[in-house]
């Protein structure tokens, strides 16, 4: 994957702005419009519209950006998938998070069967470009028949109580699925979850075991990483 800034060519506002307005609707559980007037508060006029745009064409972008400049994953994988009410119908999230708890990957799919879990399973592969030495799961069958089939070479442990750290990563979703009044589409679901799983964490160090200087320091270098990735390095931004 390319390293290069996302190209803005054609959008009037300056780049730290859209930057910025994409990282507070990530980071925090706003809505677009609350997005609109936190940076009218700075003197920024800018629709919910244009944020929604924004959200939609740089989300993605930025989250792969974010998640190439982290360290290779663990070695063991906990996977999991909930389920999620889209217009009335339920869809199934998979999840996939290393030992760390970082999330690697996420699908939503319309099923919890055999051929989910392999379509899950190979694209978490691919996106990772890494082979794991241990994967997590919980007693769901569709993912020892899926693992049989993909890789058998991996250890595979089944087990409830052994996969709390993969059901744990859904808490984030959850809530931010509540404040978004759930999601309209599948497709809306896979794209937010796709960026969402990629910008926050990266704002979200182990806190609880940093003194306040380590903190500040490891944010400031935090928010240098992310003005590389967007292109906003020396850009006017909206606070």
């Amino acid at each position: 994957m390319s390293s290069a800034s996302p190209s803005y060519k054609g959008h009037r506002y300056p780049v730290g702005v859209i930057a910025h307005c994409v990282w507070l609707y990530f980071r925090f559980p706003l809505s677009f419009r609350e997005v609109e007037e936190l940076v009218l508060e700075r003197g920024v006029l800018v629709s919910h519209e244009t944020v929604r745009r924004w959200y939609a064409k740089f989300g993605q972008t930025y989250a792969n950006g974010l998640r190439r400049r982290r360290p290779r994953p663990g070695d063991k994988w906990h996977l999991d998938e909930v389920f999620v009410r889209i217009n009335g119908v339920l869809k199934y999230p998979w999840r996939a998070v290393d030992t760390d708890g970082t999330v690697l990957d996420i699908l939503v799919q319309n099923r919890r069967d055999k051929a989910s879990a392999r379509r899950f399973f190979r694209k978490l592969l691919k996106t990772t470009r890494t082979v794991p030495r241990v994967i997590v799961t919980d007693k769901l069958r569709s993912y020892g028949a899926a693992h049989r089939q993909v890789r058998p070479s991996v250890e595979h442990r089944s087990h409830k109580g052994l996969n709390n750290r993969a059901e744990n990563s859904h808490q984030p979703t959850r809530q931010r699925e509540r404040a978004m009044e759930g999601f309209r589409s599948v497709g809306g679901a896979q794209r937010f979850l796709a960026a969402f799983s990629g910008i926050p964490p990266s704002f979200r160090p182990r806190r609880h075991l940093m003194t306040a200087p380590g903190y500040r320091a490891e944010m400031t270098v935090r928010f240098a990483i992310w003005e590389q990735i967007t292109g906003a390095a020396g850009q006017p931004a909206a606070a």
